[in-house]
This record gives structure tokens, C-alpha cells and sequence, in this order.
């Protein structure tokens, strides 16, 4: 009986570890099958920042591996920063995949719909990918259209989280960029020299979070949470004499 009690132990444990792994927005996640196509052919893939508010994809970070999301996928901007493995199924089409070709993309753009049964349209999974993300994995042909495998993983970043003040006036905003780990941001909160008091943000837009505190002269820290639950602070990372425009870099960073 008590050998019984600890196989069904250890089974609730994996069981759980299983479950909690595919929630945390990184591991374990299994592969899930879309299409991708490509967009921004005659543009500078630097340039791609789109719906989530990046104003230049290098500057944030990510590289010219971007790709835009359909809406299931993007869900309100709340996937904006969200890393994705993707692999060209090759088996499904062998004329225009690549074989065994994968590439890691940043989530940076909304796929919109077209209510009509286009590739973006809910509830299809869609990657519309920056050209040189596509041109990995497959052939420029068939219309641009092709099967794909996903799944989400880890953020891999250079240097430290990144914020750039926006705004003017009292009205103040915070752009969000270069984020590890999971890479989207659920909740963030902002503390000034003044106050000592943690406020939380709203999101304004994609990675764009406001407050309605008059920030303006004070030496700001901040504290932030991904989807996967993973918290950081970061304490004193914009100084006193900073102005809208400006970014400035952590020391510290989410790793996976």
C-alpha cells in the first residue's frame, strides 16, 4: 500500500511539473502548427516596430528576426517581447520549406484581420514574419504561404532591460524593451525619489505603460512581472535629470 501511495506521488508531481511547464510561457511548451507569411519586403527590417510601439527593432534589441502575430496569437499586445522557435514544416510542403531550418522570432506586430477567412483571422495562428525571418526557413514562392510548427521559448538578450521615456508634460509613458525570460510584461510598477511608493502602470499600448504621477525631476525605479510570474526590480535605472526621449539600460536582466 505505502509503495502504491508514493508511485501515485510521484505521478501527481510530474503530472503537475508538466502542467506548470507548459503555463510558464517558456518550457515545455509542445509544438503547435500555423502558417507564416512575409511582409516588409522593400523595408528595412529595423523598421517592422508596428503595433507593439518599438520605434526602431534593432534599437530595442530584437534584431531584424520580428514577426507580427494574428489575433489569437497577439492577444491585445499582451505578446509583445514573446520569443517563438519556428520550423517550416517541411513534411506538409517540401517545395517551398526549407528541411530542417528553424529561426527564433520576436513577437513586435499585430497581424490584422480581414473578417473575410484570411491567414490572420481568429482563430488561426499566423506568423507574418519580417522577410529575412521568413527567407530562413523557406522559398520565396507559393504566394508566400507556407505550414509551420511553433512553440514559445525562452528570451535570450544582450545588456539589460531597457526603458525609454515618452510623454510630455505630467503625462507620463515607458517604453518597455530588450526583456528576457518570457519576454512580455504583465504588470509593472514604478517608484520615484519623491514618493517611496511603488504606483502600478496601465498599459497605453503594445509595450507603451503610463502613469498619471508627475514624474517629471525625480530619480525612477521600477519593478516589473512577465506572464511567466518572474519579477524584477530595478532600482534607480533613470536619473533625476532625464528627458522624454532618453533610454535608459538596467544592469540587470530576466534570464530563462
Amino acid at each position: 500500500m505505502a509503495q502504491v501511495k508514493v508511485i501515485s506521488c510521484v505521478c501527481l508531481i510530474l503530472f503537475l511539473g508538466m502542467v506548470f511547464q507548459g503555463v510558464d510561457g517558456r518550457r515545455g511548451r509542445r509544438w503547435s502548427s500555423g502558417h507564416a507569411t512575409f511582409y516588409g519586403a522593400n523595408q528595412s527590417p529595423a523598421t517592422l516596430g508596428g503595433a507593439c510601439g518599438y520605434d526602431n527593432t534593432i534599437h530595442a534589441g530584437f534584431g531584424i528576426h520580428t514577426t507580427a502575430l494574428s489575433s489569437v496569437l497577439f492577444r491585445n499586445g499582451q505578446a509583445c517581447g514573446a520569443c517563438y522557435r519556428v520550423m517550416c514544416d517541411y513534411k506538409a510542403d517540401p517545395q517551398w520549406c526549407l528541411r530542417g531550418r528553424s529561426v527564433t522570432v520576436t513577437a513586435t506586430n499585430f497581424c490584422p484581420p480581414n473578417n473575410q477567412g484570411g491567414w490572420c483571422d481568429s482563430p488561426r495562428q499566423h506568423f507574418d514574419m519580417a522577410m529575412p525571418s521568413f527567407l530562413r526557413i523557406a522559398r520565396r514562392g507559393n504566394e508566400g504561404i507556407v505550414p509551420i510548427n511553433f512553440r514559445r521559448i525562452s528570451c535570450h538578450r544582450r545588456g539589460g532591460v531597457r526603458f525609454t521615456l515618452r510623454g510630455q508634460g505630467n503625462f507620463n509613458m515607458v517604453m518597455l524593451s530588450n526583456i528576457g525570460g518570457s519576454g512580455d510584461v504583465k504588470a509593472i510598477w514604478v517608484r520615484s525619489s519623491m514618493s517611496k511608493r511603488w504606483v502600478p502602470m496601465t498599459r497605453n499600448w503594445g509595450v507603451n505603460w503610463q502613469s498619471r504621477n508627475d514624474l517629471r525631476n525625480q530619480m525612477l525605479s521600477f519593478k516589473l512581472t512577465l506572464v511567466d510570474g518572474q519579477t524584477m526590480t530595478f532600482y534607480n535605472v533613470v536619473p533625476s535629470s532625464w528627458n522624454y526621449g532618453q533610454t535608459f539600460s538596467a544592469r540587470n536582466q530576466f534570464t530563462h
